[in-house]
Protein backbone atom coordinates (compact mmCIF):
# COMPACT_ATOMS: atom_id res chain seq x y z
CA UNK A 1 0.00 0.00 0.00
CA UNK A 2 1.57 3.51 -0.67
CA UNK A 3 1.68 5.92 1.84
CA UNK A 4 2.05 9.70 1.97
CA UNK A 5 5.37 9.40 2.04
CA UNK A 6 4.83 7.74 -2.06
CA UNK A 7 8.36 8.58 -2.73
CA UNK A 8 9.57 6.15 -0.77
CA UNK A 9 7.12 3.18 -1.78
CA UNK A 10 7.80 3.93 -5.72
CA UNK A 11 11.79 5.00 -5.51
CA UNK A 12 13.76 3.57 -2.93
CA UNK A 13 11.59 0.12 -3.09
CA UNK A 14 12.45 -0.26 -6.92
CA UNK A 15 16.31 -0.09 -6.12
CA UNK A 16 16.03 -1.83 -2.97
CA UNK A 17 14.08 -5.24 -4.45
CA UNK A 18 15.77 -4.94 -7.70
CA UNK A 19 18.94 -5.29 -5.66
CA UNK A 20 17.64 -7.91 -3.76
CA UNK A 21 16.32 -10.29 -6.82
CA UNK A 22 12.88 -9.86 -5.86
CA UNK A 23 10.68 -11.77 -8.89
CA UNK A 24 7.57 -9.50 -8.51
CA UNK A 25 6.19 -6.96 -6.63
CA UNK A 26 2.92 -4.80 -6.62
CA UNK A 27 2.46 -1.22 -5.28
CA UNK A 28 -1.30 -0.84 -4.61
CA UNK A 29 -1.81 2.81 -4.84
CA UNK A 30 -5.86 3.21 -3.90
CA UNK A 31 -5.81 6.88 -3.57
CA UNK A 32 -3.68 7.66 -6.50
CA UNK A 33 -1.14 9.43 -4.28
CA UNK A 34 1.68 8.54 -6.30
CA UNK A 35 4.21 11.07 -8.56
CA UNK A 36 2.62 11.43 -12.04
CA UNK A 37 5.94 10.14 -13.15
CA UNK A 38 4.37 6.67 -11.83
CA UNK A 39 1.31 6.68 -12.05
CA UNK A 40 0.42 9.03 -14.94
CA UNK A 41 -1.82 11.94 -15.42
CA UNK A 42 -4.77 12.49 -14.37
CA UNK A 43 -3.73 10.55 -11.49
CA UNK A 44 -6.10 7.39 -10.44
CA UNK A 45 -5.90 4.87 -8.06
CA UNK A 46 -3.64 2.36 -9.37
CA UNK A 47 -1.91 -1.20 -9.01
CA UNK A 48 1.38 -1.70 -10.35
CA UNK A 49 3.22 -5.10 -10.85
CA UNK A 50 7.04 -5.12 -11.36
CA UNK A 51 8.36 -8.13 -12.30
CA UNK A 52 12.36 -9.02 -12.81
CA UNK A 53 13.06 -9.76 -16.12
CA UNK A 54 17.11 -9.77 -17.36
CA UNK A 55 17.37 -8.21 -13.73
CA UNK A 56 15.44 -5.66 -14.91
CA UNK A 57 11.93 -4.66 -13.21
CA UNK A 58 9.21 -3.88 -16.13
CA UNK A 59 6.09 -2.60 -14.89
CA UNK A 60 2.38 -3.16 -15.82
CA UNK A 61 -0.27 -0.87 -14.06
CA UNK A 62 -3.78 -2.01 -14.22
CA UNK A 63 -6.85 0.92 -13.17
CA UNK A 64 -10.53 0.16 -12.86
CA UNK A 65 -11.89 -2.97 -14.88
CA UNK A 66 -8.91 -4.04 -15.85
CA UNK A 67 -7.53 -7.23 -14.94
CA UNK A 68 -4.45 -7.56 -12.71
CA UNK A 69 -1.81 -9.99 -14.68
CA UNK A 70 1.04 -11.77 -12.43
CA UNK A 71 3.76 -13.66 -12.98
CA UNK A 72 3.96 -15.00 -9.64
CA UNK A 73 -0.02 -15.52 -9.31
CA UNK A 74 -1.18 -16.78 -12.80
CA UNK A 75 -4.48 -18.39 -11.39
CA UNK A 76 -5.56 -14.69 -10.08
CA UNK A 77 -9.10 -13.41 -11.92
CA UNK A 78 -10.40 -10.35 -10.15
CA UNK A 79 -9.78 -6.83 -11.34
CA UNK A 80 -8.15 -3.53 -9.74
CA UNK A 81 -11.56 -1.76 -8.95
CA UNK A 82 -12.20 -5.11 -7.02
CA UNK A 83 -8.69 -5.20 -5.16
CA UNK A 84 -9.73 -1.34 -4.10
CA UNK A 85 -13.31 -2.36 -3.17
CA UNK A 86 -12.24 -4.78 -0.88
CA UNK A 87 -9.10 -2.84 0.57
CA UNK A 88 -12.07 -0.01 1.29
CA UNK A 89 -14.67 -2.55 3.16
CA UNK A 90 -11.68 -3.63 5.37
CA UNK A 91 -10.70 -0.36 6.21
CA UNK A 92 -14.26 0.37 7.79
CA UNK A 93 -14.76 -2.76 9.72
Amino acid sequence: MVSTNWRDDYGHKFIDYEALGIPEYWIVDYLGLGGRCYIGSPKYPTISVYQLIDEEYHVQQFRGSNRIISAAFPELTFTAEQVFAVGILAKHR
